[in-house]
């Protein structure tokens, strides 16, 4: 009877501090969101490559309550600064042991979307640590903020693939791009806008940049992005790869569809070029805007769309405006992570050399 009576306090003592554990919800201000993201009662709503959800606890173990869309997306976890595994998410709303047995101290938990925008939405619901767990304050907040609009190269597409060519969820690695690697490079925090395919004036579906830039989500016209929550120091512009090969592929639907039987001008494609980079400017009026290309074969030596973007910058002829071409890496499919480290070396190279923060 005694040895019962022991097992019950035992099951009831259990209970009662798995009762106890503490419960974050999704809006609390110790935790620090970064990338575009809609922020409701009951979740925080992310898409886009790169966007994060981080904060500071003391304690052992840590659980998250996330619900994804189509069950396509990927996630990195970081733990004290170092990524420690990557997370598949399932379709629906299921609960995520992140991490558990760590040394009973202080850490830092980061969930990082390296998947991008077109694989769906993650809704963050809570996190949860062990029972006698706490809450910290957050680490002080770079003052350094980038922006990058981009294509597969900015999303990190098939990084992961040895041929560069494989468009499943589970090769696509966005922390490993260009973008967050140089972030991380100048200690800044950046958002993503980008989506493979996409283009200025022709993408392989119905949408372009100048379409897409200004939205909270990459498929809905209708909720906008509120520039004034996000003032990034420096914009870096990587487009044009896509638009390189429609042009010339008469036959293809969506060139019918936008030019009817005749390629564009030069010039057309030079105003339209324009008239994007004239649009961020006024979204980002003291930002430095660097207008890249590369690395894919659009920036070989002797490509026509290194000029296109150049006689645009010329155009607009504004200090706040740079021109930096990635080389033309010389290899078939996406660039590997080796390929997108070699951007990222260079845009750090270019920003320490000619920006000041």
């Amino acid at each position: 009877m005694k040895s019962l009576s022991i097992l019950f306090l035992a099951f009831l003592y259990s209970t009662v501090s798995l009762s106890q554990d503490v419960v974050i919800k999704n809006d609390n201000h110790k935790i620090r969101y970064s990338g575009r993201m809609e922020m409701k009662d009951s979740a925080t709503i992310i898409s886009w490559t790169g966007s994060s959800a981080q904060f500071n606890f003391r304690g052992k173990s840590v659980k998250a309550l996330l619900g994804d869309e189509m069950g396509n997306n990927f996630f990195n976890l970081i733990v004290d600064g170092k990524v420690v595994k990557k997370i598949h998410l399932k379709k629906g709303k299921h609960e995520y042991r992140l991490c558990d047995s760590l040394k009973n101290g202080k850490h830092s938990i980061e969930l990082f979307k390296i998947t991008e925008a077109a694989f769906g939405k993650t809704s963050i619901y809570v996190f949860q640590l062990n029972h006698g767990a706490k809450l910290l304050s957050l680490s002080p907040e770079s003052k350094r903020r980038m922006a990058f609009f981009g294509n597969s190269i900015t999303c990190g597409y098939a990084d992961e693939d040895l041929a560069g060519d494989n468009s499943a969820p589970e090769y696509e690695n966005g922390y490993m791009s260009y973008a967050a690697i140089t972030a991380r490079k100048l200690h800044a925090d950046f958002h993503c806008i980008s989506k493979s395919g996409i283009g200025i004036v022709i993408s392989w579906f119905p949408l372009v940049m100048p379409q897409m830039y200004d939205r909270l989500y990459f498929d809905n016209p209708d909720i906008k992005w509120d520039f004034a929550r996000y003032s990034p120091q420096i914009v870096v512009v990587n487009l044009f790869q896509n638009d390189s090969w429609i042009v010339k592929m008469p036959e293809n639907s969506e060139f019918k569809s936008v030019f009817g039987q005749k390629a564009p001008t030069a010039e057309f494609i030079i105003n339209a070029y324009e008239s994007f980079i004239k649009k961020l400017m006024v979204h980002y009026p003291n930002a430095k805007i660097i207008c890249a290309l590369g690395n894919m074969d659009a920036s070989k030596a002797d490509s026509p769309w290194i000029d296109y973007i150049k006689k645009a910058v010329a155009a607009i002829n504004n200090s706040n405006l740079y021109t930096c071409i990635f080389p033309y890496k010389g290899t078939s499919g996406h660039p590997s992570e080796k390929e997108q480290l070699n951007m990222a070396n260079q845009l750090t190279t270019f920003i320490d050399k000619n920006i000041k923060w």
